[in-house]
């Protein structure tokens, strides 16, 4: 089975992409169930019920959040309806909202059998907002989806790399992926943990790349250079997608192949 994780969906640029690129990239490479991190997806900040509604219709299966998940009220609207947005569970009790969900995949591409999927959202402590403990909500969420699937998908939305390799072989054999957003650079140390786990620290960003992770240039030099707030907006212009494609074992959930996937948006380049 053929899982693709699309790193943090940035702004319009991102959306293009992910709407020109996601749908060919899907069955040149036979996936199976898409995870696409959209917490910047609106704006560069947060996701509105529009744009849910509008990922959602290009064939992504579950969307993942992280710290911006609240930064468009409009999501509230949509928080507790759509069981595919799903947002940081160790967030903290009555949040709305779900941390995972387990979803059905139907194995027309990669095996005979159909399937289902669990996805887990987390979000980081170290440099970020203090939630409640990643380590110990996962280990509820992990056990709590092991009942009903063996495939599971950890989206870790975090900033220290220590943070998101502690949390890969914390969840060693547990899960079939953890992947790291949030950084919005795509790491080069992709690896099958000894457990089975595929584990990457960042999948990067789905977005504009002339710009700095996803934003215009001169605002984020001009905050650097002079430490005056500055309002950061999505960049536009020569985009790519980026994330991770698994091959997982569906009968037991264990990771065969990860892959780097970076494909540029060809009419932006």
């Amino acid at each position: 089975m053929n899982l693709l994780v699309v790193g943090d969906v940035v702004g319009r640029a991102g959306r293009g992409a992910l709407r020109d690129i996601l749908p060919r990239l899907a069955a040149e490479r036979r996936v199976d169930f898409v995870v696409a991190n959209c917490e910047n997806a609106a704006g560069g900040f947060g996701i509105t019920q529009e744009i849910v509604r509008e990922i959602l219709a290009l064939g992504v299966d579950a969307i993942t959040m992280g710290n911006h998940m609240w930064a468009k009220r409009d999501v509230l609207g949509i928080a507790d309806t759509e069981p595919r947005l799903i947002r940081p569970a160790n967030y903290p009790g009555g949040a709305p909202g779900v941390g995972s969900g387990v979803f059905a995949v139907v194995a027309h591409r990669s095996g005979p059998q159909d399937a289902s999927v669990g996805v887990i959202n987390l979000c980081g402590r170290t440099f970020m907002q203090p939630l409640d403990c990643p380590f110990r909500i996962g280990d509820e969420e992990v056990a709590a989806l092991r009942r009903v699937t063996p495939i599971i998908v950890v989206d870790f939305h975090a900033e220290a790399t220590s943070e998101k390799q502690a949390m890969g072989r914390h969840l060693d054999g547990r899960v079939s992926i953890v992947a790291g957003t949030h950084t919005h650079v795509q790491t080069a140390d992709e690896t099958i943990l000894p457990g089975g786990t595929a584990y990457i620290t960042d999948c990067g960003m789905t977005g504009a790349t002339d710009a700095i992770i996803g934003m215009k240039a001169e605002p984020v030099l001009r905050r650097f250079l002079t430490a005056i707030p500055v309002k950061f907006e999505p960049a536009r212009g020569k985009s790519r997608l980026y994330g991770i494609l698994v091959d997982v074992e569906p009968v037991n959930g264990r990771a065969q192949t990860i892959e780097r996937i970076s494909v540029p948006l060809s009419s932006g380049e």
